[in-house]
């Protein structure tokens, strides 16, 4: 059986991966070289600490407050676009409590699966993509915040997930190369850190020696059909026959969806990161959050990447200065040892996300053969493994791990 997987990103080369040991032939399309996607430049992360969905009670109002400050973690950029405002009107409708706890569950559950595979992965002969599954800390310097937090860590105690909450000596104590001027922490033993670019040379290194097909360079322009079933694959560089057609794009997703008649809202969420070379007698050793600044920060190949802001709007090929600037500021004020300059390096991606902040999974109902895997905003590598897992067992006709009805691709 045949099976056209569309996006090399860390869901497209997971669904490649588990599709192959079913012993499933496999062919990825990349319209670009698969160097430089989102998978290779996040933070690193993976989460089953964040179950609370971008749509969320008082991110509106919070949001209103960032919109004042060029250099603030959120912003949504002014356009007369429709997508943006039917994104937007999407949203606030799930601002609300019902929608996050009937999302928590599922969301913590996939992530959850998702860190067990990263486990089994990195026990594999080939993977050495530096996992750390120590916990990721939750650091902030205001009260109000601290009072935010505890309270979300005593959600995340009821849901069964390893929390610890540590005031300011506790949390220092974890980090004992790292000065820190914070008020306190909370450590989420559930989280984990790693290095995306090594993990993702790997698995590519692992699919094409497995006999995978990974074609470059291949943009998809359309789909020949019979009745309600995908027959082929069209691209730039010719057709592709397909039994299974599995869609693992990124923020693109919307526009290759409409091809199909299907509606997949999203909006790009740009990111901003950059690597630090830390000095002399500084080290880290867990992820953090530095939680008013909404800035990541994950060790990594000897160095610190910083990672940081969400600033929807149509995609461009701009790096706003003031953006960044604002990462660059914000780290001194939690690591006083820690000074970077403004990089002259800067990455950016864009963050897939659907307007219920809830990534798509599964298939699709209009077409016998087609399934999505993608849309998972700040999660898209935390549930890489999962996305590919759950999407071999739906193909082989077997039971998923988790419930995955929230994630409904048909739901908007």
């Amino acid at each position: 059986m045949k099976v056209v997987i569309i996006g090399a990103g860390i869901a497209g080369l997971s669904a490649a991966y588990y599709l192959n040991k079913e012993g499933w032939d496999v062919q990825v399309l990349e319209k670009g070289d698969g160097l430089n996607n989102c998978s290779y430049g996040n933070a690193g992360m993976i989460v089953p600490s964040h179950f609370t969905p971008l749509a969320a009670p008082g991110i509106v109002s919070q949001g209103i407050k960032w919109m004042l400050s060029s250099k603030s973690p959120f912003y949504v950029r002014p356009s007369l676009n429709l997508s943006l405002l039917d994104w937007g009107i999407r949203f606030l409708k799930h601002t609300n409590e019902k929608h996050v706890s009937r999302s928590a569950g599922p969301v913590r559950d996939l992530n959850l699966y998702s860190s067990r595979l990263y486990d089994e992965l990195a026990a594999t002969p080939g993977f050495d993509f530096e996992l750390r599954q120590n916990g990721i800390m939750m650091l902030y310097k205001t009260a109000a915040m601290a009072h935010e937090e505890a309270e979300l860590a005593e959600k995340a105690q009821r849901l069964g997930l390893e929390v610890a909450v540590h005031d300011k000596n506790g949390i220092r104590e974890l980090e004992p190369g790292l000065e820190m001027d914070v008020a306190g922490g909370v450590l989420y033993r559930c989280d984990g850190i790693l290095y995306p670019p090594q993990l993702m040379r790997q698995l590519t290194r692992q699919l094409l020696s497995a006999g995978v097909q990974i074609h470059y360079q291949t943009e998809v322009t359309g789909f020949k059909s019979s009745g309600r079933t995908l027959t082929e694959v069209v691209t730039t560089k010719g057709d592709f026959k397909a039994d299974e057609v599995v869609v693992a794009t990124g923020y693109e997703l919307p526009e290759l969806a409409s091809v199909l008649q299907l509606k997949l809202p999203l909006m790009p969420g740009k990111g901003y990161s950059f690597m630090y070379h830390p000095g002399p007698g500084i080290s880290m050793i867990h992820g953090a959050l530095l939680l008013e600044a909404r800035v990541a920060v994950t060790p990594m190949n000897g160095q610190i990447r910083f990672s940081g802001t969400m600033e929807l709007g149509p995609a461009n090929n701009k790096i706003y200065s003031n953006r960044v600037r604002g990462i660059v500021e914000a780290v001194p004020r939690y690591f006083p040892g820690c000074r970077p300059a403004f990089p002259t390096g800067t990455w950016y991606g864009y963050r897939p996300c659907p307007p219920d902040g809830l990534p798509y999974l599964g298939r699709v109902k209009k077409i016998n053969n087609l399934s999505i895997a993608g849309g998972g905003g700040m999660m898209g590598l935390s549930l890489g493994p999962a996305y590919g897992k759950t999407i071999a067992n739906i193909l082989s006709g077997k039971d998923t791990a988790t419930q995955i009805e929230v994630f409904n691709p048909d739901r908007f």
